[in-house]
């Protein structure tokens, strides 16, 4: 199986606060994109990384892979406006016959297990993403009051959103619009169904301080599970 990752981590941290973006704090003692591309670096399936960076950020991710001597061999790429033209740029010269992985940067967690489980439902069904469960009460807000919904309704959606290479490219050619929230509402509304598989919960999104220190507690949890 062809693959490549695309690793989205465009945006600033301002959420986060510090001095750098959440993209680069540290987690176990490195900044937290590194644990990122190494998981995808250690499937065999992913022949290229690609990693998309603000322009303005790229001398400091180049300056920080000499800092840790960070190796994994990967490209980066000048991200745009948007996430979607961050995306559309790293999917520039992209061959036929592979699988893209998207994923969001700060979300070093994920899994190997998970990332082959999408690989392979994407090879059969041309994209997929990994979802899990609403497990609180969803009240509707209304300008004047809220209403409780079905939660059985409602999924989470995560990453890394996975799909056939000439369905990408095809769904990027479409112009730019607002209700593009994730590469997965690019591809459906180029007209192509989406398979859904079971994410983790583990698989943080790390967007506050907190999540960085939830972020440090399931990194040693999960180290000690594979052991």
């Amino acid at each position: 199986m062809n693959a490549i990752a695309v690793i989205v981590a465009g945006g600033s941290g301002k959420r986060l606060g510090g001095a750098v973006p959440k993209q680069f704090q540290l987690l176990q003692g490195k900044p937290v994109l590194m644990h990122t591309l190494a998981v995808f670096a250690g499937i065999k399936d992913f022949q290229q990384i690609r990693l998309v960076l603000p322009e303005t950020f790229i001398a400091l991710w180049t300056q920080l892979c000499k800092e840790y001597s960070f190796e994994i061999c990967h490209q980066v790429i000048a991200g745009g406006t948007e996430r979607f033209f961050s995306v559309k740029n790293a999917l520039e010269e992209i061959p036929d016959d592979f699988l893209i992985a998207i994923h969001d940067g700060v979300r070093p967690l994920v899994s190997a297990e998970l990332i082959s489980r999408g690989l392979h439902l994407a090879a059969q069904r041309g994209a997929a993403i990994p979802v899990i469960s609403v497990t609180e009460s969803l009240r509707k807000l209304t300008t004047k009051m809220s209403t409780p919904v079905d939660r059985d309704n409602y999924q989470i959606v995560q990453t890394p959103q996975i799909f056939k290479s000439e369905i990408l490219r095809e769904a990027y050619n479409q112009p730019y619009q607002h209700c593009f929230t994730d590469d997965a509402s690019v591809v459906e509304l180029a007209g192509y169904p989406i398979a859904l598989f079971e994410g983790e919960k583990t698989n943080l999104k790390i967007t506050t301080t907190d999540d960085i220190i939830l972020a440090e507690a399931l990194f040693q949890i999960l180290q000690n599970k594979r052991r």
